[in-house]
């Protein structure tokens, strides 16, 4: 570890493909230093070619987190921003999704971020200052019969989001969520473009550069928000 590298730490589940590497690049690219995790080993290929700290692991898992949690403190000694991501729940009917596939939903989206909250706002504390940015979807506003689980469980970090917000923000430690729209990083099928008013997919670069600036200073002033990142997709205001 060394005391006298200052520059900032960022944590990233599902940090390995998709929304969660394009983050991972946009954040390097700004100064920070990467602890990244994900179910295959790309986020530890990804790490590597990133000069940070990478492991294997679920964020479901309470063990993964711990472990991600401890060797980026281990390697950097602070920890300044966290982007929580997880892959799909389960899919199903609505009443047909078992009891395990709800519990499993659960865990990787709505305990992994609890635990994750238990486990780095201790350092936030002691540095005086921190960031989340909670990756959910659109459907946390509108949810969709198509994915029930991910609808009900990220529409649960909102509210979780809110909570922390209020609960730290005297302590100058900021938590947003993001909802990504339909974005190019998923197999969609053709023509869903059609349904969102840009007439086109999210890049996964404009959802990094999103979480970059909620996480940065430039956003000092927002917490506690979900903010949209869908092209106008969304109907309420």
């Amino acid at each position: 570890m060394n005391d006298e590298n200052q520059a900032p730490v960022a944590i990233i589940t599902g940090g390995g493909r998709g929304m969660g590497a394009a983050i991972a690049r946009e954040l390097h690219a700004r100064g920070y230093r990467l602890g990244l995790m994900s179910p295959s080993g790309s986020a530890v290929e990804l790490a590597g070619e990133l000069g940070g700290v990478g492991i294997k692991g679920s964020a479901g898992e309470a063990a993964d987190l711990e472990a991600l949690v401890a060797k980026t403190a281990e390697a950097y000694g602070r920890i300044d921003a966290v982007v929580n991501h997880t892959g799909h729940p389960p899919k199903g009917d609505l009443v047909d999704i078992t009891d395990e596939n709800w519990a499993l939903g659960n865990d990787l989206m709505v305990t992994s971020v609890v635990r994750m909250a238990r486990l780095v706002t201790p350092y936030m504390l002691r540095q005086g200052k921190g960031a989340w940015v909670n990756i959910t979807t659109f459907a946390a506003f509108e949810p969709s019969l198509v994915f029930p689980v991910s609808c009900v469980y990220r529409a649960a970090i909102g509210a979780y989001t809110k909570l922390y917000a209020d609960r730290y923000g005297a302590d100058n430690i900021r938590m947003n969520a993001l909802l990504p729209g339909f974005v190019d990083s998923l197999d969609h099928k053709p023509g869903t473009e059609n349904a969102v008013p840009m007439k086109r997919l999210g890049s996964t670069q404009e959802i990094a550069r999103t979480a970059a600036f909620l996480l940065s200073d430039d956003a000092g002033y927002i917490t506690g928000q979900n903010i949209r990142v869908d092209g106008g997709l969304t109907k309420h205001v």
